[in-house]
């Protein structure tokens, strides 16, 4: 048997940290380097050369992405694994953080089986996962945009009075029809509504690109099962499928709801437990998608002709599946709220359990105890 070889990496935009634990040894051989390809594979080469076993390298999850993954996997027949840094074990006591003693602790944590692993994503996950996100940019600029334009008038004493909704087809033609007594009022005006028609452009086209992925082969088996739910629209099933992507990984319900950050908190210690607000860690994007569909389960079970005409060809246990989560949820936000629980919490707790159901609609764990 081959002793294994540990590796520490802390990943920067410009410089990488290295610590390696060689077998037998508990004091690292640690330097640094430019993050860049031929310094990459430089490093790779000096590591093989002081250890010709089993060498396995590990970094943080972070902002640099699954490049440096992708380099090392593919450079050389070393495995690399991405960390989540939420988890990592952090002793009280610490005060002193530097990049050197973080590429150290994580070889020292790594050899000790102590790092929760992040799955990483294919390229072609990515880069949906991605075009989803930069849909939800786009939404949140579109919302500022609209905002400017909004207090400004407001600061000029000006209100959209005919109708009570704004940005529809009435509320447009009011402002375009507004006139300034000061020329550079109108300028303004005009370079705010440029603003909005650009972004509302952009995100048409986007909306174009991943209504493809809807029907892309690795995802449309996921997208058709999620639109039988009540809210689940394409743009939200497909932003569920590209975030969620490996679904074998999810064993249990519990797992998806922990992994969006539905789970309650909690500080239990001896015979006294003690529960809090859910913990909002994990994929804030699924959790966001979950609990603005979670909404849409206050009002009375019914299914009209848009979710009839998405239902059409799924199976019957989805289709099932779908109408049980649109009466449990109701009836549950209706007891909730009837005690006296905040709107706001009840669809929160409605979400949770929202997730149960897409896990076990997409599970295929739970299709064959369904099938059994």
């Amino acid at each position: 048997m081959q002793a294994t070889t540990f590796v520490g990496l802390d990943v920067h935009k410009r410089w990488i940290n290295v610590a390696v634990l060689l077998p037998g040894n508990d004091t690292p051989i640690e330097w640094r380097i430019a993050n860049e390809a031929l310094a990459i594979r430089k490093m790779l080469k000096r590591v093989a050369e002081l250890a010709p076993g089993d060498v396995r390298y590990c970094y943080e999850a972070g902002p640099c992405g699954y490049a440096l993954q992708r380099q090392i996997i593919s450079w050389s027949d070393a495995s690399c694994m991405l960390v989540a840094p939420s988890l990592i074990p952090r002793k009280p006591g610490e005060r002193i953080k530097t990049d050197r003693r973080d590429a150290r602790k994580l070889a020292q944590l790594f050899r000790a089986g102590l790092l929760t692993e992040v799955k990483p994503l294919t390229e072609e996950d990515e880069t949906a996962r991605d075009l989803s996100r930069a849909r939800e940019d786009l939404r949140e600029d579109l919302v500022r945009a609209r905002h400017r334009l909004g207090k400004f008038l407001l600061r000029r004493a000006i209100t959209f009075t005919p109708g009570k909704r704004a940005w529809t087809l009435a509320h447009r033609r009011w402002l375009k029809s507004l006139r300034f007594d000061n020329p550079t009022d109108a300028i303004v005006v005009a370079d705010y509504l440029l603003a909005i028609e650009q972004i509302e452009e952009r995100l048409k086209n986007l909306v174009v690109h991943i209504e493809r992925l809807a029907v892309d082969p690795r995802y449309a088996k996921a997208v058709a099962t999620l639109r039988c739910f009540r809210s689940f629209e394409t743009i939200t099933a497909v932003g569920v499928a590209v975030e969620l992507h490996n679904f074998e990984r999810f064993t249990a319900a519990r797992r998806l709801m922990s992994f969006v950050g539905l789970i309650p908190g909690e500080h239990s210690s001896g015979e006294r437990r003690r529960q809090g607000a859910i913990t909002k860690t994990g994929n804030s994007h699924v959790r966001r998608l979950l609990i603005e569909a979670a909404w849409n389960y206050r009002h009375h079970p019914h299914v009209g002709r848009a979710l009839r005409e998405r239902r059409k060809g799924q199976s019957p246990r989805t289709v099932a599946l779908a109408d049980r989560a649109m009466h449990t949820l109701h009836r549950r936000y209706e007891q909730m709220t009837h005690r006296g629980v905040l709107p706001q919490k009840a669809v929160v707790a409605m979400a949770r359990e929202l997730t149960g159901f897409v896990w076990a609609a997409l599970s295929p764990l739970a299709q064959q105890n369904t099938s059994h």
